[in-house]
This record gives C-alpha cells, sequence and structure tokens, in this order.
C-alpha cells in the first residue's frame, strides 16, 4: 500500500509578523513607518512544509503550537494550504514559537524570536506508525526541538524511519558548534543533510565546502547539500558525486526562509523522479522565487510556476 503523505516535515513551525524596510529601531517610543507589513508561517519545517504543498505535494506539518492566537492562527494557515495537521499539538505551558523579523532594504532579515512549543511537541510512541506513513520524512529544526532532542526521541524516529525506507531529510536551526552531538546523533539515519553553509562550518569549525561536507558524511549522512545563498549550492555524497547548482538572478525583497524553502523544492524533485542535479535546482528556484516576496513562500505559487521560473530566470555564474 502506499504511503499517505508525500511529505512530512516535523520540527520548527514558528508564526512570523514581518515588515519591510528597516533599516533602524526607532529610539524611545517613537514611530518609523515601514511600506510593507505581513504574516506568514515560517521556520525549518513550516516553510519546507508549506512550498511542498504549493508544489503539489499531499504533504503534514508535525509539530507544536500554544493555546494562543498565534497557534490559531498558525493552523488555520497550515490547513488553508491543504495540509494535515493532525499531528500538530497545543502544548501546555509553552506560547506559539514567534517572530517579529525586521527586513532590511537588502532583504537581510535580524529577528526577535521567542522560543516556545517547538520546545515542547513529543511524538509519542503510538503516533510513530502514523507518522512514519509517508514517502520522505523531513526534520527541520534540531536545536529547538529540546524535548524530541534531549530524550532520544527524534533519533529513534529517524532510525525507524530508514528501517522502512522512508527517504529522511534533516536541517537545523543557526547551528553552534556546541549543537554538534545532536546533529551527529542524527546523521547516521539522515539521506539527505541540508545545512546552510554558515551552519556546517559552525558545526565543523571548517571553511571549505568540500572538505567540511564530507565532515558531516564522515559522521554518517548520505549526503550533504549546503545552501550558500546568492553563491548557489553544493553538493556532496558518500559516492564522491559532486553539483555546483547556480543560483537564480532575482531581485530580493527578503531572504527569511530561503534555505527552508529549498527543502520543500528539493524534496519535490525527488519525489518527481527529477535527476538529481535538476532536483537541486528545483530547490534554488523554490529558494529563489521565496526571497521576491515578504515572508516565507511568499514568492512561491505552484510547480508549473517554479519550472517555468527556472526556464525563464538567468543564473548567476559559479564562483
Amino acid at each position: 500500500m502506499a504511503p499517505k503523505f508525500d511529505y512530512t516535515s516535523m520540527g520548527f513551525i514558528t508564526f512570523d509578523a514581518l515588515c519591510r524596510p528597516v533599516t533602524a529601531i526607532p529610539p524611545g517610543g517613537d514611530t518609523y513607518f515601514v511600506d510593507e507589513f505581513t504574516l506568514a508561517v515560517s521556520g525549518a519545517a513550516g516553510s519546507a512544509v508549506i512550498v511542498a504543498a504549493k508544489h503539489g505535494l499531499k504533504a503534514r506539518a508535525v509539530g507544536g503550537v500554544g493555546h494562543d492566537d498565534m497557534g490559531d492562527w498558525v493552523l488555520m494557515k497550515l490547513a488553508s494550504f491543504g495540509i494535515d495537521i493532525a499531528l500538530m499539538s497545543r502544548c501546555e505551558g509553552f506560547t506559539t514559537s514567534s517572530s517579529v523579523v525586521t527586513t532590511r532594504p537588502d532583504g537581510q532579515r535580524p529577528a526577535l524570536h521567542k522560543r516556545g512549543a517547538t520546545d515542547g511537541f513529543f511524538i509519542e510512541d503510538s503516533e510513530i506508525d502514523d507518522l512514519l506513513d509517508t514517502k520522505i520524512l523531513h526534520v527541520g529544526g534540531v536545536g529547538l526541538m529540546n524535548r524530541m532532542d534531549d530524550s532520544g526521541r527524534t533519533r529513534e524516529i529517524m532510525a525507524e524511519a530508514r528501517r522502512r525506507g522512508v527517504i529522511t531529510t534533516l536541517d537545523v536551526f543557526a547551528s553552534t558548534k556546541a549543537d554538534l552531538p545532536k546533529v551527529e546523533a542524527l546523521l547516521p539515519y539522515t539521506d539527505y543533510f541540508l545545512p546552510s553553509e554558515e551552519e556546517a562550518a559552525a558545526l565543523s569549525g571548517l571553511t571549505n565546502n568540500r572538505e567540511l561536507a564530507q565532515f558531516l558524511i564522515d559522521r554518517g549522512a548520505k549526503s550533504v547539500i549546503l545552501t550558500m545563498g546568492g553563491n548557489g549550492a553544493y553538493y556532496l555524497d558518500s559516492d564522491g558525486q559532486e553539483i555546483r547548482s547556480q543560483a537564480y538572478e532575482v531581485d530580493v525583497k527578503c531572504t527569511c526562509g530561503c534555505g527552508d524553502c529549498f527543502n520543500g523544492g528539493f524534496a519535490t524533485g525527488l519525489l518527481k523522479g527529477l535527476p538529481l542535479p535538476e532536483a537541486v535546482d528545483l530547490g534554488q528556484a523554490s529558494s529563489a522565487q521565496n526571497a521576491t516576496g515578504l515572508g516565507s513562500q511568499a514568492g512561491v505559487r505552484d510547480y508549473a510556476t517554479t519550472t517555468e521560473f527556472m526556464r525563464r530566470t538567468r543564473r548567476r555564474a559559479l564562483l
């Protein structure tokens, strides 16, 4: 029997309030005016699952929200994209993970973040069969999933996914060297590890992309894809295959969630049976479209639009 879901995204799901352009915080009780303001579901799991759903995958979100207005809105918004929310938890004693994102004129997005229910959700034994009824399991937000990670439950779930033949993808949140033990515990069960170049460098202490990707492969990952913003993406796997993917040239409005949108786009390519370089390019295109709007996935519409974007948009030269 075919799995119930194409793509299940578990982990960091956050409520974002974004405005632009912001060049400074007003002093005292002053007010500055901005041109745009919006709300979005974001996070390493949230942005990825919305892109997957927009691309037509049967998608499920798994994580936690609080008993608050932000949680109500997150669940409503996820469901509006046709995403299954049956395994989204209301976590007692936690607010919804939330951010205020102050987007700069160049698209950079300093944020003020309140940790919340991502730290508090937990997958019970009775929920694991349902959770793993999927073709791809994406875990996004290691470093913010305290109850899941500290108990070893994330590792147990990924190990069971590997045993069942579920494709596993993994992403982190703004990692530091201190997060390496949590990540190392998961890499032996990871088919595709998808950190940013900066996150991978922080974990490994290295700077050369091939060397830091190999560092992560040596610790168990089958494949590593480094997202590098305007410099594209770099792929290395345990067989030594390398792929360098050029970034697409776009007018950047906001870079919030670009790496997370890459993850949803790449998974779409895998499930549609694209050759691996084309799947990486689809991730790149999803990330680039995201950068053209304010708020995660704002620039992503549907699969046909993404493939058309790939056909008509110029690529940057590889460095």
